[in-house]
């Protein structure tokens, strides 16, 4: 079995009196380790779909089944559970908490997991070092450059070994030579931990990587 399925989805947004259809009627299978970049131009339904893949949103039909999980069904609090524990996010404008440091807020998800304390610094510091970021773990956000800040996202979002990390526009505010770096570290990661990541990307320099571009064009999948 596929590690996400998505079965005939269709996302329809309300806009006063007019039904903006999205998604409309997408069919999906991604297996374990893949780097699959979803590609399209803006408003065809890329972070949609990213969105309902990550139970951040539910399809108004059709059915989304990650890791055996039908995740429509379940119910706010088991949807908060499989996010924390199966997936990890990273955004394009980082959501970082401010008021903590870099290695706060790589802990950050490990504490939720109610991780020891000894055990979220090991881990998180183990990617640090990893990610050539161990002499930063102390400075906050705003003393990081935009590269920097994004590399702890990924940490963040690798630290829990999630099953699947998807990754919204991850290198739009990135120059060339730190956009590299950062889809080297994400696909070396993938390959030692068998993570399954998805892109929703318009970066060419992300479709040149991914091991398998899905187009979107009106919120269909093209052929």
């Amino acid at each position: 079995m596929s590690l996400i399925e998505i079965k005939n989805i269709k996302k329809n947004f309300i806009q006063g009196e007019i039904t903006v259809e999205a998604l409309r009627g997408i069919n999906l299978e991604i297996e374990t380790g893949e780097f699959t970049a979803i590609v399209g131009p803006s408003g065809s339904g890329k972070t949609t779909l990213l969105n309902l893949i990550g139970a951040l949103d539910k399809p108004t039909s059709g059915e989304v089944v990650i890791d055996s999980q039908h995740i429509s069904s379940l119910t706010k609090n088991e949807l908060s559970d499989f996010r924390l524990y199966k997936i990890g996010f990273v955004f394009q404008a980082y959501n970082l908490i401010p008021v903590l440091t870099a290695l706060e807020n790589v802990e950050y998800t490990l504490m939720l997991q109610n991780i020891s304390k000894q055990e979220r610094k090991d881990r998180a510091m183990k990617l640090f070092e990893e990610m050539d970021m161990a002499n930063l773990s102390h400075r906050f956000p705003r003393e990081l450059s935009g590269g920097q800040q994004q590399r702890v996202a990924v940490a963040r979002a690798l630290v829990t070994s999630p099953r699947v990390v998807l990754a919204d526009e991850p290198t739009a505010n990135l120059d060339s030579d730190t956009a590299h770096k950062l889809l080297d570290i994400m696909s070396s990661m993938g390959e030692k931990t068998h993570t399954t990541f998805l892109f929703s990307t318009h970066d060419q320099k992300v479709m040149d990587r991914a091991k398998r571009l899905i187009k979107i064009r009106d919120g269909l999948i093209e052929k």
